[in-house]
């Protein structure tokens, strides 16, 4: 059983290579759960804009129309991908973040380009990114290729950070489900530098036993991992357990992943990871798709 909603895949559009890219990735996802694909451009008219130069209602429809032949292009590119999926077609004079929010409540996941033109402009550089992806209702993925021109891979692992809490369990799941469709393997990463760091911090440095430490992360990791592996038996798991940061670690087995699933929080080595510097981190050089899923936990 699948653990995402029927509801379609949701991607952004708006003409640049990178949201291409998207597209089609999208198109296969969408086909692997049999369910629709939605494309969505969001149109904002500059504020601003001197009226004396151009009509605002001419700027209108030169924008529309423009936002419709880059989803009608997006359809093509869909559907070449991806032969007998259902698609939809979405244009709003609308903010992006908000309509790609809004969209979000009844998607199964929502599916951007790492870098775009026109309303998605700098969609992942900075706070917009952050914004988006701790505001969605589902699971956001960021398409990325080895290089900024480099179309995503589709061959590797799966990657997942596990941070030991409840709350990062939907990031697993998503992780299982993902590596399973794709008949790949799953590298489960966990890593304990705040840990290593909070019984410094109550005990000094006598109080550090690195084996114990290593043995205690290596028993919480198996506790995260245990159901999941009883429900996706064909997924063969690779546990890696590093004392260091968290974004170093998952770089490394991102290296030659297809996918890296991470929570929108977490504790641990994972700490704020949808806020701070790891997340930032990971939506600027991983070398593969970035999926970031929330929970309701999250909303609190």
């Amino acid at each position: 059983m699948s653990t995402l909603t029927g509801g379609p895949v949701v991607v952004g559009v708006d003409g640049s290579e990178r949201a291409t890219n998207a597209i089609a990735w999208a198109a296969e996802e969408a086909a692997r759960h049999g369910v629709a694909l939605r494309l969505v451009h969001a149109c904002e008219v500059p504020l601003g804009y001197p009226g004396g130069i151009i009509d605002p209602q001419v700027l209108r429809t030169a924008l529309e129309e423009q936002g419709r032949t880059w989803l009608a292009e997006g359809t093509r590119v869909a559907r070449a991908t991806a032969p007998d999926i259902r698609t939809e077609e979405v244009f709003e004079l609308a903010p992006a973040v908000p309509l790609l929010v809004k969209e979000s409540r009844q998607a199964s996941q929502l599916v951007i380009g790492s870098r775009g033109l026109g309303g998605f402009t700098g969609l992942l550089i900075g706070s917009t990114s952050v914004s988006l992806a701790g505001r969605s209702l589902c699971p956001v993925v960021v398409v990325r290729g080895r290089t900024a021109e480099d179309a995503p891979p589709t061959e590797g692992s799966v990657v997942v950070g596990v941070d030991g809490t409840p709350v990062g369990e939907a990031a697993i799941a998503y992780a299982f489900e993902a590596a399973s469709m794709r008949r790949t393997d799953l590298i489960a990463v966990h890593t304990w530098t705040d840990l290593l760091l909070e019984v410094a911090f109550a005990g000094g440095t006598d109080a550090l036993d690195f084996s114990s430490l290593a043995e205690q992360a290596g028993e919480l990791l198996g506790e995260r991992l245990a159901g999941f592996q009883e429900k996706y038996p064909d997924v063969h798991v690779h546990r890696e357990i590093r004392r260091e940061r968290a974004t170093h670690a998952l770089l490394r087995a991102a290296k030659h992943a297809q996918l890296v699933v991470v929570g929108s929080r977490g504790r641990g080595g994972f700490r704020g990871l949808l806020l701070g510097s790891t997340s930032q981190h990971m939506l600027y050089h991983a070398p593969c798709p970035v999926a970031v899923v929330r929970t309701t936990e999250d909303e609190g």
